[in-house]
């Protein structure tokens, strides 16, 4: 399961309601957004499946995730540019087109890199396709409808854990794996004949493409590439091979290129204002960390729940449920105290809670008991992380002027994505160090060892948060905030 934070542009309470607008638009954007947080939660309880059907080794169960997050968290800014530059329409057709072709072409998948493939080309459909669908209704609705729209585009963020967990296990236990990617197929063909009839249409230039950076694009997407190529490596070559060193550093090279490019371009990528709001930033930072420690911690005990305790997908999917509810539960409680507390205390106190239940969770054993020895510790795990997830959007989007929203909440899933993407890679490559995961025993040894190191990750960024974050409280109906898992 990957579950991801999208937040939720700032919209001020006071902003005037315009026409009243059918809610068609918002129906089909929610339901491709639908599509794309369960097709990634959906894959985790499929793992163990799809590694015995495929004849796979434990090192090469991650890049599964890792292929759909490289390329979605790679594309997210150039998608939501794309979409500024064309039509959001087009964009968005073009994405949820291509997104459902290629959940199809995953399911008829006969190897590992036909799968792999399929999935990075369903990630980086998933970047055209998000960025268009929250601007698009950003820029149908306003004043209440626009607000209710936002909390319904993080709803639907939240329910989809456990419905994505429990939709993963189901469809592998009663129809195989391969089902969990043909749904799509139905599904995004009715969300495409929805989007021809009911999306408007806006005018476009062909000459809008011409201020798109395309060197800045290509280097970017090419430095995450390389990036995860060598982080996943150390699942089998470790981490001080040459392989992993030379990985690192050409990444290193490519991203200090992406930059040299960036200042010396008309129209960057990013804006360079972007990296001056330190809010923003701040947040975007201790959003990729908090989703790196909870995705990789959602892989490593999905395997464990299965390779351990002998759970079945829909078992396992089933003892996913209260560590969803509680990062429901988590962020319900933060957005009751964010008003009194400051993001940065809030944000304080999620983290050591998160770090205390990892600590908890790397004690199991092969003997473990879930409800006294797993439970706990994932119910604190979601709590802390729900904390996290409110201060986080607080903080980042608080103060982000109205004509430059779409853009902040572009950068702050950017960093959910590559956070994503890179807790998968570190945690799977810890674990994979310290253990086999392809036997019981080697499986708790790699459990525990990623997770003390998850705990590690999570006081960092502790310590990052309450020096860098607000340390005001935000008054109420200062900002959208819905974290939510995917």
């Amino acid at each position: 399961m990957n579950t991801a934070t999208h937040t939720e542009p700032a919209v001020s309470s006071a902003e005037p309601d315009g026409p009243r607008r059918p809610w068609a638009v918002l129906a089909v954007a929610l339901t491709a957004q639908v599509l794309v947080i369960l097709d990634i939660s959906v894959v985790n309880t499929a793992l163990p499946s799809i590694g015995r059907s495929l004849k796979l080794g434990g090192g090469d169960l991650q890049w599964l995730v890792t292929a759909y997050l490289m390329m979605s968290g790679g594309g997210l800014l150039l998608g939501g540019r794309i979409a500024d530059l064309l039509s959001r329409r087009r964009v968005f057709l073009a994405g949820l087109t291509l997104f459902t072709t290629a959940s199809v072409l995953s399911g008829f998948a006969g190897n590992i890199t036909e799968l792999i493939a399929a999935r990075a080309a369903q990630g980086l459909s998933a970047a055209l396709l998000t960025p268009a669908a929250l601007s698009l209704i950003m820029t149908t609705y306003t004043g209440a409808q626009r607000r209710k729209g936002l909390a319904m585009w993080g709803a639907v963020g939240s329910m989809g854990v456990a419905v994505g967990i429990l939709v993963g296990g189901a469809l592998t236990t009663w129809a195989g794996w391969q089902t969990i990617f043909w749904v799509n197929g139905p599904i995004g063909a009715v969300a495409l004949i929805a989007g021809l009839r009911t999306l408007p249409r806006t005018p476009t230039s062909g000459a809008a493409l011409k201020q798109f950076n395309v060197p800045a694009a290509v280097t970017v997407l090419a430095g995450l590439m390389t990036l995860m190529y060598a982080l996943g490596g150390t699942a089998t070559d470790g981490w001080l091979s040459l392989r992993t060193g030379l990985g690192l550093a050409v990444a290193a090279v490519l991203f200090a290129g992406f930059l040299a490019i960036e200042r010396r371009h008309a129209t960057p990528l990013i804006p360079p204002h972007t990296w001056k709001v330190r809010t923003l930033v701040t947040g975007t930072t201790v959003m990729l960390g908090i989703t790196g420690i909870l995705v990789g911690a959602v892989f490593l005990t999905s395997i464990y729940f299965q390779g351990v305790l002998g759970y079945s997908a829909l078992r396992a999917g089933l003892a996913f449920v209260p560590f969803a509810l509680a990062i429901t539960a988590g962020g319900q409680l933060a957005r009751h105290l964010v008003a009194h507390l400051a993001p940065r205390t809030l944000a304080g106190a999620g983290l050591t809670v998160t770090a205390g239940a990892a600590i908890l969770l790397a004690n199991a054993t092969a003997h473990a008991s879930y409800a006294s020895d797993l439970l706990p510790g994932l119910l604190g795990l979601g709590l802390g992380i729900g904390m996290v997830f409110v201060a986080v959007s607080v903080t980042a989007m608080t103060g982000i002027p109205a004509p430059h929203a779409g853009l902040a909440s572009g950068f702050l899933m950017t960093g959910h994505e590559v956070g994503a993407a890179l807790g998968v890679a570190v945690l799977s490559a810890v674990a994979t160090t310290a253990g086999n995961l392809t036997d019981a025993a080697g499986i708790v040894s790699g459990f525990s060892a990623g997770f003390l190191v998850a705990a590690g990750l999570a006081g960092v960024i502790a310590a990052v948060a309450v020096l860098r974050m607000s340390g005001s409280p935000v008054a109420a109906g200062a900002g959208g905030m819905h974290g939510h898992g995917h």
